[in-house]
């Protein structure tokens, strides 16, 4: 029995540190919020800068990159609409990064009590053997206290690691869907505000031309 629990306390061990190196890869900046797309979206002047913003997402494949090209897709609508909808994919995308993150929240509350289950065997294991006085039992009396402290600190060594890298990504997940927010409320905000100057201008030019 004890050696199914170590195997289980393992398997945990070995995917926790699989999904925190993964989240690590995947939310690296440069794979999320790319600063070319950021100083894109910062130089965007004009509709006439649509296809330069275009061929600059399709260079830096990423989630902001899948907005912004989606929110581009969709300038024939209002803006409100527009918004709307990139909202609701944003939502999507945010899902995807967080896809690691509940494997690493489970291990968390899977862990401590893996080494629970070994704790209350090796002291299962420790009072069984103080039936007789017999000089063997020293040997279990040793082995019950061994398992118990080992699942205990196995347990606790893993589920620490994943509770500091769960906080630490959820949180670094936050951060950049409120960037990627931001960046598309102001390419939208840059290009709408062009669109609208450019409409205004006949309408104000046609008094003249009449008169």
């Amino acid at each position: 029995m004890e050696t199914l629990i170590f195997i289980l306390l393992a398997v945990t061990s070995i995917t926790a540190v699989m999904f925190i190196v993964e989240r690590g890869l995947a939310l690296r900046e440069r794979n999320v919020v790319p600063q070319p797309l950021t100083d894109a979206v910062l130089s965007y002047g004009s509709a006439r800068d649509l296809q330069m913003l275009k061929s600059v997402c399709a260079q830096n494949a990423s989630p902001l990159a899948k907005l912004l090209l989606f929110s581009a897709d969709h300038l024939d609508m209002p803006k409100s609409e527009n918004s709307a909808l990139i909202e609701t994919r944003a939502r999507y995308e945010i899902s995807k990064l967080e896809r690691g993150l509940v494997a690493l929240e489970i291990i968390v509350g899977i862990a401590p009590l893996m080494g629970l289950v070994g704790t209350i065997f090796g002291l299962i294991s420790l009072f069984a053997s103080m039936d007789t006085g017999t000089a063997s039992n020293s040997a279990k009396f040793a082995n019950g206290i061994s398992i118990a402290l080992y699942a205990t600190l196995m347990g606790l060594v893993i589920a620490i690691p994943a509770l500091i890298s769960w906080s630490y990504f959820s949180r670094k997940v936050e951060t950049f869907a409120v960037r990627m927010e931001a960046i598309c409320d102001e390419f939208l905000r840059k290009h709408y505000r062009t669109e609208s100057s450019q409409s205004d201008a006949p309408r104000a030019s046609a008094p003249a031309k009449s008169h």
